[in-house]
């Protein structure tokens, strides 16, 4: 007879790791599920109970439903240490960093793991759209059949380790599917809204988050030809792309033969704590090519293809291009490129698969 394989799955609460354990027990497999308390100052607006507990609360609900024991476990600690702090840290240098690929790689994949040796679990499984595709030259990382969802970007540091114990149930499916699923199961969340913003922490107006661990810093607003035309709260508060206003703290005066443009942050200057801005298509807004600092392949031993495509942001535009290398890496860009900013990760894709992905440095 053959042997039961027992996979530890990441319940969160939400839709798609309920639906996810849902599939791995029909498919046969030992479910365990565990729930990661990692965050515990975000609050629920009504109650003022910390979120996490209605999340659990409901992961609990699912466990039942299902039939599957639920792990609790505490990385609060590991988390603000690893994660948060480095966080605030590459804003205070006027970076824009993911923690969300960082968590995955540092956090959630790993602890993970560890925890599943320890119930001698033969897999770990997340909720996330995405594929693995073993061949003859390791593990492939696809994006998710559903486009809208695909969450391969976020998963991009993850290494082929990481891979080779890594199911992803949802991989082909959509979320409607997922939704159809869960309500025809009589889940309580089928139409729970899923989590968006910071990993484990959720929805956050990120300038306030900021300005609660980073003291303002107001200096000059300057055109890119020099000229000074308003102020700034601090240049760690905003990112390149981001449409100026006073709403965020840039109050400035447009040169009257620009007076209807929309201004947009072009470069953020850390030394000297000047913002320079610029009116919508201007050149100083687009970059053609991007240095990349700590490449990572996700499988090295791969022939990387010489046209690829890029992606800046989370399900963001997919912009051509080619990967070059002389004294470092570049991508270089097909067309301009706007909204670039350095601290971002830009993830290489080849088709489907996802070959890389970097930290940009301007």
């Amino acid at each position: 007879m053959k042997k039961q394989k027992t996979i530890l799955l990441g319940m969160s609460g939400g839709v798609d790791s309920s639906v996810a354990a849902l599939i791995l027990k029909k498919q046969g497999y030992n479910v365990i599920g565990v729930f990661l308390k990692v965050y515990s100052n975000a609050k629920n607006k009504f109650t003022g109970e910390c979120l996490y507990l209605d999340e659990l609360k409901i992961a609990k609900k699912i466990s039942a439903l299902l039939d599957i024991p639920l792990i609790f476990l505490d990385f609060e600690k590991e988390y603000k240490k690893n994660i948060l702090k480095p966080m605030l840290k590459s804003y205070s240098l006027g970076k824009t960093p993911n923690p969300d690929i960082a968590c995955n790689k540092i956090i959630k994949f790993p602890i993970l793991w560890k925890i599943a040796k320890k119930y001698n679990a033969d897999y770990i499984a997340t909720g996330h759209y995405a594929k693995i595709k073993k061949t003859l030259q390791g593990y492939k990382l696809l994006a998710g059949e559903d486009k809208s969802k695909d969450q391969s970007y976020f998963l991009s540091d993850l290494s082929q380790k990481d891979l080779s114990h890594t199911i992803f149930p949802l991989g082909n499916l959509k979320k409607q599917n997922v939704r159809k699923i869960a309500k025809q199961n009589k889940f309580p969340n089928w139409n729970k809204h899923g989590t968006t913003g910071i990993c484990f922490i959720g929805e956050q107006n990120m300038q306030k988050f900021l300005k609660r661990k980073i003291r303002e810093k107001p200096g000059i607003v300057k055109t890119p030809e020099g000229k000074v035309i308003g102020t700034h709260k601090g240049i760690f508060f905003y990112t390149i792309g981001q449409k100026t206003g006073t709403h965020i703290g840039i109050e400035i005066k447009k040169p009257i033969n620009l007076s209807q443009k929309r201004f947009y942050i072009a470069e953020k200057k850390l030394k000297s704590n000047v913002l320079i801005v610029a009116p919508e298509s201007h050149p100083s807004l687009a970059k053609k090519q991007v240095f990349l600092k700590n490449l990572h392949f996700i499988n090295p031993k791969e022939k990387i293809p010489p046209h690829l495509k890029a992606r800046i942001r989370h399900l963001g535009e997919l912009h051509d291009g080619a990967l070059k290398k002389s004294k470092k890496y570049i991508f270089i860009f097909s067309k301009l490129v706007e909204a670039i900013a350095e601290g971002q990760y830009i993830v290489l894709y080849h088709k489907n698969q996802l070959i890389a992905n970097a930290e940009i440095k301007l």
